[in-house]
């Protein structure tokens, strides 16, 4: 609702009858003076049997007394404790088993960690050659493959340490 124009806003909006606050208060004390219904009234619409306050509280505890003990159950019993700690433990083993489950690749393994894995662990070249099919170890393409002599001296420079490979 928009009141852009609230400021200009000349009447109130509410009528009265005319001359209202000139009667309103002769309304009023008249209905004042007037005799109430409830004046003239006798006797009250409700009866108590005789001596009901005396007796009231040896009837409410024979009551008491009398009536069978509900059975009242805990809310937190041992069984419903042990099925809400199993539900939690439930989730809980959800999420560390498949959420936050990262595989390693291959693409983030670094060498001197695979390096160090194989002088640590102590496997023989006949276990990592059986790792291998047998057109990846063909020698007749280790053999054939022409190394061009630029790419030799490129990867040496890269990687190896000339030093070492002078003292030798």
């Amino acid at each position: 609702m928009k009141n852009k124009k609230i400021h200009n806003i000349k009447s109130t909006g509410f009528k009265t009858p005319d001359d209202y606050f000139d009667s309103v208060e002769e309304k009023i004390f008249s209905k004042l003076n007037a005799e109430s219904v409830l004046d003239t009234i006798k006797e009250p619409g409700f009866k108590v049997p005789d001596n009901y306050f005396e007796s009231f509280n040896d009837r409410l505890l024979n009551k008491t007394q009398n009536e069978e003990k509900t059975k009242v159950i805990p809310l937190f019993s041992r069984t419903n404790l042990i099925y809400v700690s199993s539900i939690a433990a439930a989730i809980l083993l959800l999420f560390n088993l498949s959420v936050f489950d990262s595989k390693p690749t291959f693409d983030n393994l670094d060498i001197e960690t695979v390096e160090n894995y194989i002088e640590d662990e102590s496997i023989s070249t006949y276990e990592i050659a059986a790792l291998f099919s047998d057109k990846q170890i063909e020698e007749d393409n280790i053999i054939d493959y022409n190394f061009d002599e630029d790419n030799i001296e490129e990867y040496l420079l890269i990687n190896a340490d000339i030093e070492a490979l002078i003292l030798d």
